[in-house]
């Protein structure tokens, strides 16, 4: 039976409450790509969730710093910390990118990326919700974020691909390479994320 030392609950609901907030974000991103009626303003709402983010981060790492027990490492606290923020700078680093090229229309892969790191950090979510309790099913979690990053990168890398078939404008080529390239790295960020839960586990078995 697997189980962390439950000495300060209060660690658990601050990442649960990050683990949302990243939701939040790839929500946004996702709804940005498919409509796409005012990218301006869902990029400042992106915005407004990862400064959201940011200080949910540092207040993890302020009390981590005040605290004399936790509840697992605290190299892992503050590596999923630095891994769940990571992500959430990706959703927006994203989101830039697309009103700062001013893209006319999202193309169908940029829009099945945003729908992979969606359900990407859906799980990761899912993830953090079991810590705190029993932590056997976050393996089973993990493997899925990995199978999510593992399609992201097909598609990012089949989309790049076309881009040097098709695409005649250089400019648009470099643009769009580099979007999808970064939508990729948001499901990379995922995986790292999951992969600091596992070890979790592997830690307290």
């Amino acid at each position: 039976m697997f189980g962390l030392i439950p000495k300060d609950e209060k660690f658990f609901a601050m990442f649960r409450e990050m683990s949302h907030n990243i939701v939040q974000g790839a929500e946004l991103l996702k709804d940005m790509l498919d409509n796409f009626s005012d990218p301006a303003t869902s990029q400042r709402k992106i915005k407004e969730v990862e400064h959201k983010g940011d200080t949910i981060t540092h207040d993890i790492i302020k009390k981590l710093n005040k605290s004399f027990v936790t509840p697992f490492d605290r190299e892992d606290i503050y590596a999923l910390s630095s891994a769940l923020d990571d992500i959430l700078d990706l959703i927006d680093a994203s989101a830039q990118r697309v009103v700062m090229y001013n893209v006319e229309k999202p193309t169908p892969e940029s829009k099945e990326l945003a729908f992979l790191i969606l359900k990407s950090c859906q799980t990761i979510d899912k993830t953090v919700a079991v810590l705190g309790g029993k932590l056997e099913p976050i393996s089973a979690y993990c493997i899925e974020v990995n199978a999510l990053e593992n399609e992201a990168d097909r598609v990012c890398r089949e989309a790049i691909s076309r881009l040097f078939d098709e695409e005649k404008d250089p400019i648009q080529l470099i643009k769009w390479k580099e979007i999808y390239e970064t939508l990729e790295t948001a499901t990379d960020k995922c995986e790292d994320a999951a992969n600091i839960l596992e070890s979790v586990v592997v830690k307290n078995a």
